[in-house]
């Protein structure tokens, strides 16, 4: 059996604002109607952190849009926290990684795997302005290469 992984959403901001040094696959403690909501695109994790809550971690200020077909049975704060599910080790090692200064968990993406969700988290530091300044001359210098290359 093949191990067939569906994108769903994608943090653009992450790889623009940050800089990723680790990445964790973790599950999600959804609800019935937050896992068909997700199934629909209906996620946006721009916004989204990962918070260390009683040794636990937390994803939170992710909005899964309410399915419209659940009614009344459906959640009813799209921004709730959940629950990410991780190895005990790995939750450790990102939380001694979130204790330093100027570290940070966040969503880089959510897709499914199995039918079930999962998320990409990464713990990374935010860039400066000057380091954002660096990676967008360096990426129009390889464009100009390409282009170079190209018309040879």
């Amino acid at each position: 059996m093949t191990n067939r992984r569906k994108v769903i959403t994608k943090n653009r901001k992450a790889r623009r604002d940050y800089l990723v040094t680790d990445r964790y696959d973790a599950g999600l403690v959804l609800l019935g109607s937050e896992i068909k909501s997700i199934r629909n695109h209906n996620i946006n994790i721009g916004d989204g952190y990962v918070r260390e809550k009683d040794s636990e971690l937390w994803l939170m200020n992710t909005h899964i849009s309410p399915y419209k077909d659940a009614h009344n049975f459906g959640h009813s704060d799209p921004r709730r926290p959940r629950k990410l599910l991780l190895h005990r080790r790995e939750i450790n090692r990102i939380i001694t990684k979130l204790r330093e200064n100027g570290m940070t968990a966040i969503p880089l993406q959510v897709y499914l795997e199995r039918g079930r969700a999962k998320v990409e988290i990464g713990v990374a530091r935010g860039k400066r302005k000057y380091d954002k300044r660096a990676d967008l001359a360096k990426r129009d210098h390889e464009r100009q290469i390409e282009r170079a290359l190209k018309e040879r």
